[in-house]
């Protein structure tokens, strides 16, 4: 594609960058048969090859409005489209480089700056999302109902968590929200990483991708820099690994090299935080030998396996949770269309309500489809979207891992 960058983004870092993606397109639209906006509204500006030429114009000073911004906004960035892309176009990184310039010249309304400034705000500190979460479950019937039906029905109990007592050890990242609505993920993945020879460390902090996809894109490398500071000791001290249980976590942080290539202060530290990163699947997947002999014997149930966008389009990671499960006696059913996004999409399912509801349908039919007993899947966010309309369970991989376990 050939560009002709305006004056105001032509020899920055961001325009080096947005230049050389756009160069890469060649307008072949496959993007378009993946991208779950364009198969619900049909329009081209509603996919990834329309979007691409809107941020093209943006780069070359056109005119920027509401209409831009509303397209920009209805892309889910679940990167369907980079895994089918025969070009290998990042649009991930494109995208939000077009947002942070949206963000600059159009103006949002005041209940949607309002609705972002409380969700970045309040949603990155997990005391005060649980403290919200509980307001918000004990008066379900005065909160605005399409609030209220995103509300869990009730918060599981974590359990014990081991204490440290291997050579090997890695650290999790405790994340914003998980604590609050699914404090059971990393607690179960403590007792089954212990079982397998590894201690788990858990550190607090926000991965930093809630403010950054929510127009605080400074703010939201900020927060990546003070992971990076809270990790960078374990680091010194030889830790195995970060190890993410949550998909969307491991998604951002795996890109932490990428967002700090710029910091002279913190690029060397980030690339090599992102290369210590590892999906909870990938450690546990390298110990399924050990794993099979400790099930052995167990009945193993019937689910369907949702694989999280930022698991199979962002890592990149496709079917290495179903080979896991399957490894160790799970029984999966198929799963239509599994590549395409649930709706949930970090905060995408409260700032765009009626595509996200409308994707969580589509995907629940999928997922159902073939009578499996639970859904199981890897992402806090997807689990908890999933389960508010779901006919049956909707659970962590790995907290029913640690149930069959224990049994």
């Amino acid at each position: 594609m050939q560009t002709k960058l305006a004056d105001f983004i032509r020899d920055t870092p961001d325009g080096r960058e947005a230049e050389s993606i756009l160069r890469a397109c060649v307008h072949c639209g496959f993007c378009t048969a993946t991208c779950p906006t364009y198969q619900i509204l049909g329009d081209e500006l509603d996919g990834p090859r329309g979007r691409i030429y809107l941020m093209k114009g943006l780069l070359e000073g056109e005119p920027v409005t509401e209409k831009t911004q509303l397209h920009l906004d209805r892309c889910l960035t679940c990167h369907a489209c980079e895994t089918t892309c025969p070009s290998g176009v990042r649009y991930g990184h494109l995208i939000d480089i077009g947002r942070k310039l949206v963000a600059q010249r159009v103006e949002r309304p005041a209940s949607e700056k309002l609705m972002r400034w409380s969700m970045a705000t309040f949603f990155r500190h997990a005391g005060s999302f649980r403290r919200a979460l509980g307001v918000g479950m004990a008066l379900r019937s005065l909160v605005p109902a399409r609030i209220a039906k995103k509300l869990p029905a009730s918060i599981p109990v974590a359990g014990s968590w081991p204490p440290p007592r291997h050579n090997r050890r890695m650290v999790a990242l405790a994340g914003c929200v998980q604590p609050a609505l699914t404090p059971d993920t990393t607690a179960a993945a403590a007792r089954v990483l212990d079982r397998l020879g590894i201690s788990l460390i858990e550190t607090p902090g926000c991965c930093g991708a809630l403010r950054f996809h929510l127009d605080y894109q400074a703010k939201g490398v900020a927060d990546m820099r003070r992971m990076i500071d809270t990790w960078w000791p374990y680091v010194e001290q030889r830790v195995e690994g970060f190890v993410m249980t949550a998909t969307g976590c491991g998604s951002t942080v795996r890109e932490y090299g990428h967002h700090l290539k710029h910091d002279p202060a913190y690029a060397a530290k980030a690339t090599r935080i992102s290369e210590l990163t590892r999906d909870l699947t990938e450690v546990v997947s390298a110990e399924r030998e050990r794993l099979t002999v400790l099930l052995a014997g167990k009945k193993m149930p019937r689910i369907a396996f949702h694989a999280p966008c930022t698991l199979q389009h962002w890592q990149r990671l496709r079917t290495l949770s179903e080979d896991l499960l399957r490894g160790v006696g799970y029984q999966l059913t198929p799963v239509p269309d599994a590549h395409l996004c649930c709706g949930s999409s970090g905060t995408y399912a409260i700032t765009q309500p009626a595509l996200s509801d409308q994707l969580k349908r589509s995907k629940l039919d999928a997922l159902e489809s073939g009578t499996p007993e639970a859904i199981l899947t890897a992402n806090v966010g997807c689990q908890t979207h999933l389960a508010t309309a779901a006919r049956i369970p909707v659970t962590h991989w790995i907290v029913d891992l640690d149930r069959r376990l224990a049994s």
